[in-house]
């Protein structure tokens, strides 16, 4: 649980976080309904789609280049109106104009490349700058910088220039700068798609414990070993959802998944190859399963 002072508005924030609700019995935070968009003249990039998406869930979203996934993210935050069908965030529907400032403050959404997401040359600057736009009383702007940094663990950072801060440094400031307007939902569209593995481990180690804590996180991304982290995955070809389920049931489709431009994770493609030179091993996502399974194999010798 984040420590936040307990003021009853941050106290029923705190509750809307807790885990130890079931899921299932909480509302949808996200419904897409017949979901079409297409941009100016051109042909549709996504296709009646329906996805829903509960309080709490951590849900990837993988496709090949130009399935639609990005333009997905913008369209849960309003940057983009469907054609045909909605998209409810809360119950908000995204056409409705004035519901927009609030819908975006709902959603949050983190980019590829933090260099376009940093607005300020001080760290806690920048982290205060969506607070501040949301018009957050002052003394509540630095509880939120507080939380956020804290969020991320960058707090010891705050006074540092975000131009010298390593990728994956820069990108956790875009995810404080996001968090600072207390979002119900994180959604990071190819969030790690610039950083080095050590970059990308940072990210997704913070968005796993901040999903722990009761986040909803929206995971778009073409690097598999980060989907299996998540508790559902959405997979996209040419603007349509063809395939759904936990990370086990979508990565056990793997004819499937090759002929739509995916790979598998890591651990999976050198379990097969194992498979292949007979070695009796068992189906693996992560590296811990694949390191579990070895030492199985190696205490039976």
């Amino acid at each position: 649980m984040f420590y936040i002072p307990f003021t009853c508005e941050k106290f029923f924030w705190v509750l809307k976080y807790n885990k130890s609700i079931k899921r299932g019995s909480l509302l949808k935070i996200i419904e897409v309904k017949n979901l079409t968009y297409a941009y100016a003249k051109g042909k549709e990039v996504l296709k009646n789609l329906n996805i829903e998406i509960e309080k709490g869930e951590f849900v990837a979203i993988i496709g090949h280049n130009g399935s639609g996934k990005s333009t997905f993210a913008k369209l849960l935050n309003a940057l983009f109106v469907p054609k045909e069908g909605e998209v409810l965030v809360g119950g908000l529907n995204t056409k409705d104009k004035n519901s927009v400032h609030e819908i975006r403050k709902k959603v949050g959404v983190v980019f590829q490349n933090p260099d376009n997401q940093l607005v300020a040359s001080i760290v806690e600057d920048d982290v205060a700058f969506g607070p501040e736009n949301i018009g957050a009383k002052r003394e509540e702007i630095e509880e939120r910088i507080n939380f956020a940094l804290d969020a991320v663990n960058m707090q010891e950072f705050r006074k540092r220039t975000p131009t010298k801060l390593s990728g994956g440094q820069k990108q956790r400031v875009a995810i404080a700068g996001v968090l600072a307007i207390k979002p119900e939902v994180l959604v990071l569209d190819e969030s790690t798609a610039m950083l080095d593995p050590r970059g990308r481990r940072e990210v997704i180690e913070i968005v796993k414990d901040l999903n722990k804590k009761g986040m909803t996180v929206i995971l778009i991304t073409h690097y598999m070993e980060e989907v299996v982290n998540a508790d559902r995955v959405i997979v996209l070809s040419e603007g349509e959802k063809i395939l759904e389920g936990t990370p086990k049931q979508i990565f056990a489709k793997k004819e499937e998944l090759t002929r739509v431009g995916l790979s598998l994770p890591p651990a999976t493609i050198l379990a097969d190859k194992l498979r292949e030179k007979g070695v009796n091993i068992g189906e693996v996502l992560t590296p811990q399963e694949l390191k579990e399974e070895l030492c199985k194999l190696f205490v039976k010798i």
